[in-house]
């Protein structure tokens, strides 16, 4: 079995944060795989990576990084894969990692979700790689229907709470 979906970050204490992307490609049953490279600590590692990533079959990367976060941006100029950038608040409450991400040069571009929002891009890898295959994408419509769900159950149980001067 071949990944499809590659997981990187800059180290592993990452991972509680990327766990949910893990997760969620488990449970849509998504072949992946989990990996910690450093663009500045192991730069031949990531290269050899990113490089080969294809020829593994690997159809996108999710990405995480914090502080400088330049994990993201580095694999995204060594291939033509997309590239989905997590920033990891590490520092300055991740904004130095969602600057360094998002502000990639002109040809360079990565995707870039929320702060810690590796869940997203979980989603959107799987989006990306549902355009081409029409099973994941019901997959997908049932998994955002059961979102729907789950609001109005929870909207439901909040108009059970009552107090003198709630009026619905």
């Amino acid at each position: 079995m071949n990944p499809q979906v590659s997981i990187i970050m800059g180290s592993t204490s990452d991972w509680p944060v990327m766990k949910k992307a893990a997760d969620l490609l488990n449970e849509f049953e998504i072949p992946f795989e989990v990996n910690a490279l450093s663009a500045h600590r192991t730069p031949r590692e990531v290269e050899v990576f990113a490089t080969q990533a294809h020829k593994r079959g690997v159809r996108v990367i999710i990405a995480a990084a914090g502080m400088a976060a330049h994990l993201p941006g580095v694999i995204a100029s060594m291939t033509t894969l997309p590239i989905i950038g997590v920033p990891i608040d590490a520092s300055l409450d991740g904004m130095d990692a969602l600057l360094a991400i998002v502000q990639m040069p002109p040809g360079i571009p990565v995707a870039t979700v929320g702060i810690n929002a590796s869940l997203n891009a979980a989603i959107l890898a799987l989006q990306m790689l549902a355009v081409a295959d029409e099973n994941l994408q019901l997959k997908l419509e049932r998994y955002k229907e059961s979102l729907k769900a789950k609001i109005v159950q929870a909207n439901q149980e909040l108009g059970q709470i009552h107090y003198a001067y709630k009026t619905n």
